[in-house]
């Protein structure tokens, strides 16, 4: 029996979507530029979260995990954009999507080979959990009352953290020159190299940023759960792919509507759900998923009879 909808629930289920909308801007920014969906981006995330994981092991302080955090992430974007995206840009998007599949796989392999050295499987990032804010004694992990809800702190940073990062975003996208040429670039890639606009450039712009966003929400990720494994965000990353093909893939404001609606979605029915039933919330959720692209096959945010022309 589903239980009744909550003022806390549609706040935890608010702050999900939020974490979920990061996730799809990043996932929608290499799709607008590359048309690939890169499978491999929950293993960014996962990358991170073992750095910030090592930095608690050895006793940093917070700041500079999260700066590791940052450099892992980042760095790993780099590689896979010169050493696998760029070669492969020319060939069919099948082959690049079979080989983000591969890459997924064989960097939580490594992953799986790193953390089993000890013999067990998990790390845990205590000190990124266990953070406080300035003037506040309690971790930003913890709840505080407001208006008789027990609101975590990371669920309002989570909000912040993806509201400043979708204002920016649209800051530069459509106030800078990089920002027009990855707009560009995303409409029609062949006429915006003929009227000048650098493909490596913008490309390798689009992968890292996309990068520094992973780095973003591994870090609001490992707050909510210390205990990173090979499998880190990897259901996280399945249902924001499946939240961006329902708000349309093809541009990146509907994939991260997509990306927020079914997080909300996802916390709503986790709230609904008595305990004894949440295992069956991820069937609830695909099958809500199904019902909505039998209605809408293009997206649920796309405009009815509209073509798909700027993506970014």
């Amino acid at each position: 029996m589903i239980g009744v909808v909550d003022a806390q629930t549609i706040v935890d289920a608010v702050g999900l979507g939020a974490v979920y909308a990061l996730m799809a801007v990043g996932i929608g920014l290499v799709f607008g530029v590359l048309r690939l969906v890169n499978f491999a981006y929950g293993q960014l995330i996962m990358a991170g979260a073992y750095a910030l994981a090592f930095s608690s092991d050895q006793d940093w302080p917070v700041l500079p995990g999260i700066l590791l955090c940052f450099a892992a992430v980042l760095g790993l974007s780099f590689a896979l954009e010169r050493l696998v995206f760029r070669p492969l840009r020319m060939h069919s998007e099948a082959v690049m999507l079979v080989t983000t599949f591969a890459i997924a796989f064989v960097l939580q392999n490594i992953a799986l080979v790193i953390d089993v050295r000890d013999g067990t499987i998990g790390e845990a990032a205590v000190s990124i959990a266990g953070v406080t804010l300035p003037g506040d004694s309690g971790s930003i992990n913890q709840a505080f009352s407001l208006w008789g809800l027990d609101v975590r702190r990371i669920t309002v940073i989570a909000i912040v953290v993806a509201a400043a990062w979708l204002a920016g975003l649209a800051l530069l996208l459509g106030r800078t020159t990089i920002g027009l040429q990855m707009r560009a670039a995303a409409t029609d890639f062949r006429t915006a190299r003929l009227l000048g606009v650098k493909a490596n450039a913008v490309i390798g712009f689009a992968v890292m940023l996309s990068g520094a966003i992973a780095a973003t929400v591994a870090v609001l990720l490992t707050v909510q759960s210390p205990l990173v494994s090979p499998d880190f965000a990897l259901r996280e990353t399945i249902v924001v792919l499946v939240g961006v093909v329902v708000g349309g893939i093809d541009r990146l404001w509907t994939a991260t509507l997509g990306g927020f609606a079914i997080g909300f979605a996802t916390g709503l029915l986790a709230g609904a759900l008595p305990t004894d039933k949440t295992v069956y919330l991820p069937a609830a959720v695909f099958a809500l998923v199904v019902v909505v692209l039998l209605i809408r096959p293009a997206g649920l945010f796309s405009r009815r009879g509209s073509a798909a022309a700027e993506r970014v």
